[in-house]
């Protein structure tokens, strides 16, 4: 598929609408806790089994980001988000099936990996676009379209529940509700499909829209996905990535029942709406954190916002793990920060992957770096959820359930910061050299430009 070029006049203000388009769409998957108490009851199912579809997408997403990378680079967005919509529409509809047919098998395949497949190239369809869009805000550019994915909860999640109010919680009506999703997402998909252009050849918008040669834009560091792999900056980032993930989405999978473990034993126990209406705050902490710090990012430097993450996430946890239950409004706090830096971390990850790689190949290389994502949606739950267990089997109740797996975030976000500071500049050998008949490319167009 020939990426869509922008007219003569095209605003680029129009991009990242399609973008949202897209990810408030697949930001669904953080929704998925509203179908697991409906389909434990209908299916008779554990809390671990309910689990796997979300677990299988996430792994998915990383995943296919990871393969689909090239060819979301060669393809361009509207090919891209063409797949992601068939894919994560696609997966609702097994799903549906499964539900309706009581073959949870195929809720799995459907949702969690031909859905999660729909999840990976949907997330990194619109980011070189929005790169080459803004390169003097890159920050700022993919922090609102990745806020998508992380706000899509908020309106999946009453949304999701409503349904399943009005159609009944039974295998027919999860059944109703998956087939409901399909159809609707697949519709407001179509529309980030049909908005979405690149730039024309040889031009990109500076800050006032003026036009920016080829050749000055390509004069920077360029790095292809291949050679990225093979520097020491590709895999600290990796790690970078990993530790702070882990960090946030060991507290954000388990954040119901942890707000009211911590508090059971007080005068002030807190309640299942209160614990649901905590959980509605880290989503829009999470949210908020895509497009604040992201965009603070293109002020501030990346790897300085990302030694903010790394630091007062683990003066957070430190803070959680000396007040225990003593303190509820301060445990609320520390979880919303230590969100937003988690959504703040996505957010900010393309542009930092452009500082240092350039923008030929930096929505493969974003894809390849995703597998960390895949990586942490497995270890953060685990940590946070064998922990707790482990300590509940020994007869401990309230904040010591939660004790050693804050000690174990404390620890990974203090690698992830050492890795931070390791990351250097590429060394000139892993550039990319263009072939002669690009450099003849963009010659020509230094010339049909007068400069």
């Amino acid at each position: 598929m020939t990426p869509p070029i922008a007219p003569a006049g095209w605003s680029r203000w129009l991009v990242p609408p399609a973008a949202l388009a897209v990810h408030l769409s697949i930001g669904q998957a953080y929704a998925w806790s509203v179908f697991k108490p409906p389909l434990e009851s209908a299916l008779d199912l554990s809390g671990t089994a309910s689990a796997l579809p979300f677990q299988l997408g996430i792994v998915m997403l990383g995943l296919s980001a990871a393969f689909g990378g090239t060819l979301v680079e060669r393809n361009g967005p509207r090919w891209a988000m063409t797949v992601a919509l068939s894919c994560f529409s696609s997966g609702f509809l097994l799903a549906a099936l499964g539900a309706a047919t009581e073959q949870y098998w195929l809720i799995v395949f459907g949702y969690g990996f031909v859905g999660g497949i729909g999840l990976g190239i949907g997330y990194i369809s619109p980011v070189s676009t929005l790169i080459k869009w803004f390169p003097d805000r890159p920050g700022m550019a993919t922090g609102i379209a990745i806020m998508g994915f992380g706000g899509g909860a908020l309106i999946a999640s009453p949304w999701s529940a409503q349904m399943l109010k009005s159609f009944g919680s039974d295998s027919g009506g999860i059944a109703l509700a998956f087939l409901v999703h399909g159809l609707v997402y697949a519709v407001f998909m179509s529309l980030g499909v049909l908005l979405i252009r690149v730039p024309r050849p040889g031009e990109r918008p500076g800050r006032a829209g003026a036009p920016v040669v080829a050749a000055e834009a390509a004069s920077g560091v360029q790095v292809s996905a291949g050679s990225a792999l093979r520097t020491p900056q590709f895999w600290c980032l990796w790690v970078v990535l990993c530790m702070n993930v882990t960090a946030g989405i060991g507290v954000l999978e388990r954040a119901a029942p942890m707000i009211t473990d911590f508090f059971s034993d007080t005068s002030a126990p807190v309640s299942v709406s209160a614990a649901a209406g905590f959980v509605a705050l880290l989503s829009a902490a999470n949210m908020a954190g895509r497009i604040g710090w992201s965009s603070l990012s293109d002020v501030i430097g990346r790897k300085n916002i990302y030694r903010f993450y790394l630091l007062v996430g683990i003066v957070m946890y430190v803070l959680i793990f000396l007040t225990g239950d003593s303190a509820k409004p301060l445990f609320v706090i520390c979880a919303m920060v230590i969100l937003s830096f988690y959504g703040g971390g996505f957010a900010t990850l393309p542009a930092y992957l452009k500082d240092l790689f350039g923008t030929y190949q930096v929505g493969a290389i974003h894809g390849r770096l995703l597998t960390a994502w895949s990586v942490a949606g497995v270890l953060g739950p685990l940590i946070v959820n064998r922990v707790a267990d482990s300590q509940a089997d020994a007869g401990k109740s309230g904040p010591s359930l939660y004790g050693v797996s804050f000690v174990i975030m404390i620890c990974l976000l203090a690698v992830g910061f050492v890795a931070n500071e390791l990351i250097r500049p590429v060394d000139p050998r892993h550039h990319h050299i263009p072939a002669p008949r690009e450099a003849a490319d963009d010659h020509a167009v230094t010339e049909q430009h007068g400069t």
